[in-house]
């Protein structure tokens, strides 16, 4: 197993921590970060576009004019297709675009990128972080002490001050283990961990 060093909120280091090489030591494959990225992306998408049938379209109670006698085609409803207001046929409804892969692979990919963060010297992490109230300023000076403009910062539970104060920092993303996820991880060039965030990512991916 390596070791990290865990430091404190102003960067100085207070300890070291021994990594599990299963979570942060791990062959990084492309193809399959690529697989779980895709999904996940699927899965976000709305599908949200919708066109009304002959059936939901307004109208349509009353037969134009009489069946015969008019010299006019024989109609039945203004909702009819072919009229101008009426109903879309085979038109676009909402739809679910998201799919599932095995639970394996979506665990796989999760230690991938952060085996890839970890060996890209892109990881640090520190023994805890916690703010006295919800100020932006105070969470961006954490930020700073580390020299880090782009960074995801893993908690092992939800934390609402510091998530609160870091949702209108630009570049900055606070999540709990049971949020993590691949994209997230690769989005951002940093990885911020708390020394307790390392504990429930073995209990989370480590089998």
């Amino acid at each position: 197993m390596a070791v990290c060093d865990v430091v404190n909120s102003s960067a100085e280091k207070v300890g070291e921590i021994e990594l599990n090489d299963a979570l942060f030591n791990v062959e990084v494959k492309k193809g399959v970060l690529h697989e779980v990225v895709c999904m996940q992306r699927a899965n976000r998408r709305s599908g949200n576009a919708c066109t009304k049938t002959r059936g939901e379209v307004r109208g349509g109670g009353a037969k134009p004019w009489r069946q015969k006698g008019t010299g006019r085609a024989r109609a039945g409803s203004r909702t009819s297709p072919i009229w101008r207001g009426g109903g879309t046929t085979f038109g676009p409804k909402p739809r679910d675009y998201g799919y599932k892969l095995p639970k394996k692979v979506r665990r796989l990919a999760l230690r991938m990128a952060l085996s890839a963060r970890n060996s890209e010297g892109n990881m640090v992490i520190v023994d805890s972080l916690s703010l006295s109230a919800i100020k932006t300023r105070d969470f961006v000076k954490v930020m700073k002490n580390f020299q880090f403009d782009d960074c995801l910062v893993v908690t092992a539970t939800e934390d609402p001050v510091v998530s609160k104060s870091a949702r209108n920092a630009v570049g900055y993303k606070v999540m709990p283990v049971a949020g993590l996820n691949v994209i997230d991880i690769l989005k951002h060039s940093k990885l911020m961990l708390t020394q307790d965030s390392v504990a429930k990512l073995e209990e989370r991916l480590v089998v």
